[in-house]
């Protein structure tokens, strides 16, 4: 009797200690909500104390610190910031809490990989989230597609996006056009048609209005470094048949190189500058072109993205 009372008493013991720790977790997570700091939130770093310690809670703090990795992104963009730093564990601790939650892997890529003030500018980071995803949902074309995206778009890697968009071919129900994009990777990667390709599957494919918005933004910088230098090929043309430049682009419609003066994607004419380049009108709407702004020309530090059609 004595040892069964002593069993009694322990599991007993245990049973209070468990509850009271639930509670406790319970309160915790009261706070998180109410309003409490990142730092808070991050007092216990370890992804897998913090599974250990949820209590059968796992799902539920996954959704709450996704819930801040999203709050801290947006407000660190909102400032134009240049360092994300709690970014990656906060998305770190979300996927370990839950590693089926696959919006964390494909949405944090999206904010760990562009460079700033874009995104927290950790392509590294991104595949290594991307990767994790992987593991968990083996069979989800999407997180192959978001993989080989990071590695042709932030990373240069023309052969790890091959490899990456080979996988995600094979996997069952995979989106066609991926074997297509593991041919281009491996026959033309780095050139404008490929680079057109790539950000028009991820505007056909993504549901969320700000990717797509994203995704239409980098089309028509695309658009616009690709109309400017076919511009200036026929600028550099008309100096060399009339031994001047062209005042304006009217010029080259009046000596018959042009139809007429051409647009960019937003129905701006474009303008030759002071210097003789050809240039866009509000540089400041078509974020991420390369070629088309005036000398000196600082972009915002928060881009100015379009919504898409």
């Amino acid at each position: 009797m004595r040892a069964s009372r002593q069993v009694t008493v322990v599991a007993s013991t245990l049973l209070i200690l468990c509850l009271a720790s639930s509670v406790i977790l319970l309160r915790h997570v009261d706070q998180l909500r109410a309003g409490a700091t990142l730092e808070e939130v991050l007092y216990i770093s370890s992804p897998k104390l913090l599974k250990k310690l949820s209590l059968g809670y796992s799902g539920l703090l996954a959704d709450i610190y996704w819930t801040r990795a999203v709050q801290y992104f947006g407000g660190k963009h909102h400032e134009g910031a240049s360092e994300y730093k709690l970014l990656a564990p906060l998305l770190e601790i979300t996927t370990t809490l839950d590693p089926h939650l696959t919006i964390a892997y494909e949405f944090g890529a999206n904010f760990l990989a562009p460079a700033p003030p874009n995104g927290a500018g950790m392509p590294a980071k991104a595949i290594e989230l991307v990767n994790n995803g992987i593991r968990s949902e083996p069979d989800n074309w999407r997180l192959y597609y978001e993989l080989g995206f990071i590695y042709y778009i932030d990373m240069k890697d023309y052969a790890g996006a091959e490899k990456a968009f080979t996988r995600g071919s094979q996997v069952p129900n995979a989106h066609p056009f991926l074997k297509v994009l593991a041919a281009q990777m491996a026959q033309h990667a780095g050139d404008w048609q490929t680079a057109r390709m790539m950000w028009g599957t991820a505007y056909a494919t993504a549901n969320d209005p700000a990717i797509r918005a994203n995704a239409a933004a980098h089309i028509r910088a695309l658009e616009v470094d690709r109309d400017v230098t076919a511009l200036e090929i026929f600028t550099d043309e008309y100096k060399k048949r009339t031994g001047h430049a062209p005042a304006t682009l009217s010029d080259l419609v009046a000596a018959g190189m042009l139809r007429g003066v051409p647009a960019d994607p937003l129905g701006h004419p474009y303008k030759l500058g002071a210097d003789g380049r050809v240039q866009v009108t509000d540089p400041d709407d078509l974020p991420f072109i390369q070629k088309g702004t005036p000398p000196g020309y600082v972009p915002p530090k928060k881009p100015k993205i379009l919504p898409s059609d």
